[in-house]
């Protein structure tokens, strides 16, 4: 199954008050296996960044002021991620600032049965525990070092990592349930069932075979078993 991890930075935190998205990182994964496709840009947001976002992304007026526009590169950003599940951390964010910026292009938003929130499977499996990207890179011995600051596609491939272990690890699908393997069983009995009758096989040696064996006896001098 495809799927997509994905991740943003913005301007602020809600786009109804015209915060805008300046970065996406979308990373493609293959029946939860990580492709090496991935998808990555930046925004001109069209208007300042305020220094409370900046110190959390880096993403400065300066270095924004030549990238495109985001409609300047929806069409590329929509090829990508398909019709494929979107997953991301405390995905009702990112869903909201990625519908905001389809909407300001003509574009319908995207269908929230597509939608995967990590926070909602980790407070599942972690009930009570902190459930920020940090803390879970934590528990899981994920190395988050080159992490100085939030960037879109750096935590979209740690996301992943989070994503695969919340799932049930690495050794995701290497075991049967227990309705498989019956199933399994049930179908080997079965396929014996429906084996063709076969007679038995005649094992006892022939009247010949019986005589050409006491001639070769007879050849043998001082046999062991005469002594």
């Amino acid at each position: 199954m495809r799927e997509i991890i994905f991740d943003t930075e913005t301007t602020g935190l809600d786009p109804r008050t015209g915060d805008r998205m300046v970065e996406i990182g979308c990373i493609e994964m293959f029946n939860r296996i990580l492709t090496g496709r991935t998808f990555h840009a930046y925004f001109n947001p069209g208007r300042s960044m305020p220094a409370e976002a900046e110190a959390v992304h880096g993403l400065s007026d300066v270095f924004l002021s030549d990238k495109p526009r985001f409609a300047e590169r929806v069409h590329e950003l929509l090829e990508f991620i398909a019709d494929s599940p979107l997953i991301a951390h405390n995905a009702g964010f990112d869903f909201g600032f990625l519908d905001a910026e389809l909407g300001l292009c003509g574009h319908p938003p995207v269908c929230r049965t597509r939608m995967i929130d990590t926070v909602a499977l980790a407070k599942v499996r972690h009930p009570g525990a902190k459930l920020s990207l940090d803390a879970l890179c934590s528990r899981y011995g994920i190395d988050r070092s080159h992490r100085t600051k939030h960037g879109a596609l750096l935590d979209a491939e740690l996301l992943a990592q989070v994503y695969v272990e919340l799932c049930g690890g690495r050794q995701i699908g290497l075991e049967l349930s227990a309705e498989s393997a019956t199933a399994n069983v049930v179908s080997h009995v079965m396929q014996r069932r429906e084996r063709p009758f076969r007679a038995p096989r005649v094992h006892t040696a022939s009247t010949e075979e019986l005589a050409a064996h006491l001639g070769f006896l007879a050849t043998i001098d001082t046999p062991i078993w005469s002594t």
